[in-house]
């Protein structure tokens, strides 16, 4: 006859076995739904996941509220407030709001032709990707910035432990950066960094995002940007983004007719 104390012990060691398993579930279980995730990433071919980033930046037709703020090495700042819309993969029209001497200026993008209306002037008159409607360090091509995919082509790409690391190549010689260099959050499919370079791998400007935001309807991205340059030592240019969702939009809003009366989206 076993004794109370052998029936104690096998009590006992059944108890631990049944709590090592039951522990040994409980972390299996936690562990399931990060590994399709991880497992999802991983299978995307190159494309497929630079279309999944623009996508996590933003809708592929949205509206939109940001401050730009531009900062020089004395500590003086200009800060201009714009509301921005896009439709499709390369229309895109913004709108100054602030400060007061630039209310009612637009900027339209259509593909590779980009605008610049000027109430005092009163017609549109062209501008580049390369130069800026603001000053500053941030270029059309950053603040008028179609998807990535778009523009660009995945050359190389390295999958880490914390980041993914894409080799990006301009599409055409229209694209405002030859090639990029782009970090991307495996867990949100939004970029971290992304450096810009000439032609000749010279280092024009560093782009860093930060604070992830959920701005709603399922987006969930940096809202903020900053960027410095090599080529502009001691200059600064930061990027808040405040509001952004999804809007269907008229195809007559993307034309240099509609600039003049671009405030009429906010009605």
């Amino acid at each position: 006859m076993p004794t109370s104390k052998t029936r104690f012990q096998f009590l006992a060691a059944h108890y631990r076995s049944i709590m090592k398993t039951t522990v040994a579930i409980l972390i299996w279980l936690l562990l399931i739904p990060s590994v399709p995730a991880l497992a999802d990433v991983e299978s995307l071919d190159d494309e497929e996941l630079l279309k999944r980033v623009d996508r996590a930046l933003q809708p592929e037709s949205f509206e939109m509220y940001r401050k730009l703020i531009n900062i020089e090495p004395d500590g003086r700042r200009r800060e201009y407030t714009l509301y921005t819309v896009r439709k499709g993969r390369d229309r895109m029209l913004a709108l100054f709001l602030e400060p007061p001497s630039e209310r009612g200026r637009s900027t339209l993008r259509l593909g590779d032709n980009m605008w610049l209306y000027i109430p005092d002037v009163g017609r549109p008159i062209r501008t580049t990707s390369l130069q800026s409607v603001v000053g500053g360090i941030f270029s059309n091509a950053d603040i008028m910035q179609l998807d990535y995919h778009v523009e660009y082509k995945v050359e190389d790409r390295e999958d880490g432990d914390d980041h993914i690391e894409l080799q990006l190549r301009a599409r055409t010689r229209e694209v405002a950066y030859d090639r990029l260099v782009m970090r991307v959050d495996p867990e949100t499919l939004t970029p971290t960094v992304i450096e810009a370079y000439t032609a000749t791998d010279m280092l024009i400007k560093t782009l860093r995002f930060h604070d992830i935001k959920d701005f709603g309807d399922g987006i969930v991205r940096p809202s903020r940007m900053e960027t410095t340059s090599p080529l502009h030592e001691g200059y600064r240019a930061i990027m808040l983004f405040a509001e952004i969702r999804p809007r269907e939009l008229q195809e007559e809003v993307f034309t240099q007719d509609f600039m003049p009366r671009a405030n009429e989206l906010r009605e």
